[in-house]
């Protein structure tokens, strides 16, 4: 079938829209008409070659849609069914799957660096030439066809912005919350970054009863964001942020401190904000080949704790339904989280509004 996607054809080049072909699912893959796709900091890696990826590629991971067809194979989806896109495709069976860390699966490692489908091929091509597939996804598409694994049932009622960024966003910063460091009622909580991720944290810790919770951006426009979203101080990040949020924690520095951005400074920052036997859980995702350093003598002198939260160390088959009931019980306020909506067409533009670093996210919408 003919359809209309975004296409990165070389590094530090704009998306071309283009008509490609999508070949029908195989045996364990679905057709999903995409209704919605968030716009991703992961998908710039790929523009700015932060993230090695083959080209030609659609890009696109944290998308919604609709299964308009089924392959033979395919048991746990049916035609018809609202799903998130799951980008972390796992086997269910492996060592990782039974420890419930899927996120860790190794089974489609090779073929999701490849960017191809399981069976090393691919379903998208132009004029006879393979185009390759952003974790299996690539959802910045009219359709697009996914490993079964990839689908996630969520409730119909789910408006399907707020279910393309359970995919990612929401799963990632709720999950650093609530799956990696179990935060605590009463608990301080300091979030470095407030756009899709961070500010998805604070909602996870406004819902945990952490307090104080600490927004912490570059931006002032993000900061008030934040505080709508659960954030009881907001801090513009300079040379007195630390200071101060050990000011707002009784001298002593955050119980838990989430980073939310991917950049080696601010990372190595936290560990400045975070009090003796305190936690570092960084979420964001830093550019390949770059490094952090975080002094070995004093995390053991003051016993603080840094550790990576990957996909928010969730079970995405449990916790995106979980997510999506969360919100329509009013205990998550995703609708929050979304500040622009742009069609197709414009999606150059979602990504430099989203480099200005003044808004939460923005959602691609598809008829």
């Amino acid at each position: 079938m003919k359809i209309k996607a975004a296409v990165l054809r070389g590094i530090n080049t704009p998306f071309s829209i283009e008509e490609l072909e999508l070949a029908p699912p195989g045996p364990r893959e679905a057709l999903v008409k995409i209704k919605a796709a968030g716009v991703c900091h992961s998908d710039w890696h790929l523009r700015t070659g932060s993230t090695k990826y083959p080209l030609p590629l659609v890009p696109g991971h944290e998308g919604a849609g609709i299964v308009t067809a089924v392959g033979s194979e395919v048991t746990h989806v049916r035609i018809g069914d609202h799903v998130s896109l799951n980008w972390a495709a796992n086997c269910g069976n492996c060592f990782y799957c039974n420890r419930s860390q899927p996120f860790l699966c190794a089974a489609y490692a090779t073929p999701n660096w490849a960017g191809t489908m399981p069976d090393g091929s691919t379903r998208l091509s132009s004029n006879g030439l393979p185009i390759y597939h952003f974790k299996m996804t690539a959802c910045f598409a009219e359709y697009a066809v996914v490993p079964e694994v990839c689908c996630i049932p969520v409730p119909e009622a789910l408006p399907f912005p707020l279910a393309a960024l359970i995919g990612c966003a929401v799963t990632t910063g709720v999950g650093a919350v609530l799956n990696k460091a179990r935060v605590q009622a009463g608990e301080s909580v300091a979030v470095f970054g407030v756009g899709g991720i961070g500010l998805s944290s604070l909602l996870a810790a406004r819902y945990a009863g952490a307090d104080p919770i600490i927004a912490v951006d570059t931006n002032e426009e993000k900061l008030a964001l934040a505080k709508s979203c659960g954030a009881t101080h907001g801090l513009i990040n300079n040379a007195d942020a630390i200071g101060a949020i050990r000011d707002l924690t009784e001298g002593r520095g955050a119980d838990y401190v989430f980073e939310a951005v991917g950049i080696p400074a601010v990372q190595e920052q936290c560990l400045s904000a975070a009090r003796p036997g305190g936690n570092i859980i960084l979420a964001g995702l830093s550019p390949m080949g770059s490094v952090t350093n975080f002094p070995g003598a004093l995390l053991t002198r003051q016993e603080k704790t840094v550790a990576g939260t990957y996909y928010g160390s969730s079970d995405m088959a449990q916790d995106f339904p979980r997510f999506a009931r969360m919100h329509l019980e009013g205990k998550l306020d995703l609708s929050l989280l979304i500040s622009r909506s742009y069609p197709l067409e414009n999606i150059n533009d979602a990504f430099v509004e989203m480099l200005s670093g003044k808004i939460g996210r923005s959602v691609i919408l598809f008829e």
